[in-house]
């Protein structure tokens, strides 16, 4: 096995993209990187469980990260969210988009959008760590603590 490494840091480091100030950035365009980092753990997950066709894992995949199912997790979540979590998650349930995911209500799709920024917001901070507890929280119900319980 390859040695492992820290991919936020090495991406960083190796494309030379240096600090951003998260509070700068639109909640739209944080849900447009949160979007892809869910998408590419629940891939993951599922491609590391089975090794199946490809069409099933797109089956299994979609039905997992489509709109409704998104607000289903942030329910599942909400609760262990920190106050600033909480924050970023409301800021993108709230921003104003141009655009509505197919078959998918209104408040379904905002709350998506809402948790898709909390990922993105995550992901740009280098906490991929609590994505992924958030994550599985929301999918397998842990009764996991909010990090500031966990101080």
């Amino acid at each position: 096995m390859g040695a492992s490494i820290d991919f936020l840091q090495y991406l960083d480091d190796k494309m030379e993209l240096g600090d951003v100030d998260l509070r700068e950035y639109s909640p739209l365009v944080l849900a447009y990187i949160g979007d892809d980092v869910y998408d590419l753990i629940i891939r993951t997950m599922l491609v590391k469980k089975s090794n199946i066709q490809v069409q099933k894992l797109h089956r299994k995949a979609s039905a997992i990260v489509k709109a409704p199912a998104q607000a289903e997790l942030i329910k599942k979540i909400y609760p262990l969210l920190t106050e600033e979590e909480e924050h970023v998650y409301k800021r993108g349930r709230n921003a104003k988009s141009y655009t509505k995911a197919k078959n998918a209500s209104t408040v379904d799709y905002r709350k998506a959008t809402g948790l898709e920024a909390l990922i993105g917001y995550l992901y740009l901070k280098k906490d991929v760590k609590r994505i992924i507890d958030l994550i599985h929280a929301g999918l397998y119900g842990d009764g996991q603590k909010s990090a500031e319980d966990n101080k």
